[in-house]
């Protein structure tokens, strides 16, 4: 059984989210379109931009904390790569439920820019989150040895 660390996974979630965003304010540096997420939500949610990025940063934490909770210690392969897995889930919801229900389309309305962009910041969150939470999934079952 694994024990859930709030502040492990935490500082995984702001981590992950405050590199993630850098990612996507640097995308027209990089040749891919704006992606203002913070913009879209708050425009989406009716609550303005700085809570848009207020969202996006809760959403991020709020992800972190349900991959240390219930995922950390049951996908395979060492932390980085369980996280990158996270990542790569939660980059197909993104896709598939969000950016429809925002308007975006499935896949981003097929903009191939959009969808590299987004499954790249998602992975490296993930990555990341999995690399700061930590631990071996053995390791995190099986009883502490003294």
């Amino acid at each position: 059984m694994t024990t859930l660390s709030v502040g492990r996974a935490v500082v995984a979630g702001l981590v992950g989210t405050a590199v993630m965003t850098m990612m996507m304010l640097a995308a027209p540096m990089m040749g891919m379109p704006p992606m203002p997420i913070g913009e879209m939500l708050g425009q989406f949610l009716r609550i303005g931009t700085a809570a848009g990025w207020a969202m996006h940063v809760i959403i991020g934490l709020m992800l972190a904390t349900i991959y240390a909770a219930f995922l950390a210690g049951r996908l395979p392969g060492a932390p980085a790569l369980r996280g990158a897995i996270y990542g790569f889930a939660v980059f197909l919801v993104a896709q598939l439920v969000v950016t429809p229900m925002m308007g975006g389309g499935v896949f981003s309305g097929g903009n191939m820019s959009m969808i590299e962009g987004s499954l790249m910041g998602h992975l490296v969150y993930g990555a990341i989150v999995g690399a700061i939470y930590g631990g071996s999934a053995a390791a995190q079952r099986s009883p502490a040895r003294g």
